[in-house]
């Protein structure tokens, strides 16, 4: 073999060693967000988040759908650290279904975060949340204070929950509930919990809510996307500005629903920030720098009073419109 010969050969060696390391380097530079739905827009802007801070720091982006089905996001997890990634965020199906997923990952010492949804149990880095008590509690304090303007304190109140399986849907319903017995008003409805989160869901329910609680002045339907089903219910029994309406999590037109008194307020998490906390917190995590074990995104209370002095807050890290 001519010494030209073996040079060429000996850079192609080094070429495909070279080669090979990145492969295996890129394989563990690679953040995981495990949603539990995606096509909510809450958790798509929490996606945004994670994505913006990963690939800024030089890690590939990866989101997985668990659908809202724990065997799925067991699946996801698998899948997940079959690759050898750098480390996951997950927002949990609820909070029972975490500890599973908590628990692969530790004995293959993948480091994670969890977002907006709690755990039962299990190890993780970091959970970021948002103030949901505070939130929910600040909501339901507006909800009183108009009930009562409408001399409608005597009158009862219902709630359409998320998942009470879930942390934060703990939190919510306990704020709300707590604001309105400090302020004296104690009828409460019985409460339904959503399924799939839809608008035809929560219509079906507010419709059967309507029939059995006639005289029923205040409702708090817990996120987004069936405020608009309970609108629509509300609208067909001929009780428009006959029921308030509180909600958590903000639709995009959110300014327009409250200075019209379509909704009195309007808790909005803050998804794309929880997004970014997360990703911060995990790769301070891979670093080998512990993140505080609880990071709390605050919630941002929209009435028609303020809501004009938020947008520009709520389009950046409500919104995720970068």
């Amino acid at each position: 073999m001519s010494i030209k010969t073996f040079g060429h050969n000996l850079i192609l060696v080094i070429a495909l060693g070279l080669g090979l390391a990145n492969l295996a380097y890129s394989a563990d530079k690679q953040i995981v967000y495990i949603t539990a739905k995606s096509d909510l827009p809450f958790w798509k802007t929490i996606g945004k988040g994670v994505k913006s801070i990963a690939t800024a720091n030089g890690y590939d982006y990866l989101e997985m759908d668990s659908a809202l089905d724990a065997k799925k996001e067991l699946q996801n997890a698998q899948n997940a650290i079959a690759k050898k990634v750098a480390g996951i965020v997950i927002s949990p199906v609820d909070s029972k279904s975490a500890p599973d997923v908590l628990a692969l990952a530790m004995k293959a010492k993948i480091p994670v975060v969890i977002t907006d949804i709690g755990t039962n149990g299990g190890e993780y880095a970091s959970y970021i949340k948002s103030d949901n008590y505070r939130g929910a509690y600040d909501v339901g304090t507006a909800l009183a204070s108009t009930m009562k303007e409408k001399g409608w304190g005597d009158s009862p109140f219902a709630m359409v929950t998320i998942s009470l399986a879930r942390k934060n849907g703990q939190d919510r319903s306990n704020g709300l509930r707590d604001a309105m017995k400090d302020a004296g008003i104690t009828k409460e409805s019985p409460l339904h919990q959503m399924q799939d989160y839809s608008a035809e869901e929560t219509a079906k329910i507010v419709k059967e809510m309507l029939t059995t609680t006639p005289n029923l002045r205040g409702l708090f339907i817990e996120t987004d996307q069936p405020v608009t089903g309970a609108l629509q219910a509300i609208k067909a029994a001929k009780k428009s500005g006959d029921i308030l309406i509180v909600s958590f999590d903000a639709m995009p037109e959110v300014a327009s629903l409250l200075k019209n008194s379509t909704l009195v307020a309007v808790g909005m998490q803050q998804p794309y920030l929880m997004g970014v906390r997360s990703a911060e917190a995990l790769l301070s995590s891979v670093s080998g720098t512990p993140p505080a074990k609880q990071i709390l995104v605050p919630i941002l209370v929209g009435t028609s009073k303020n809501i004009d002095q938020l947008m520009p807050t709520v389009n950046k890290t409500v919104f995720g419109n970068e």
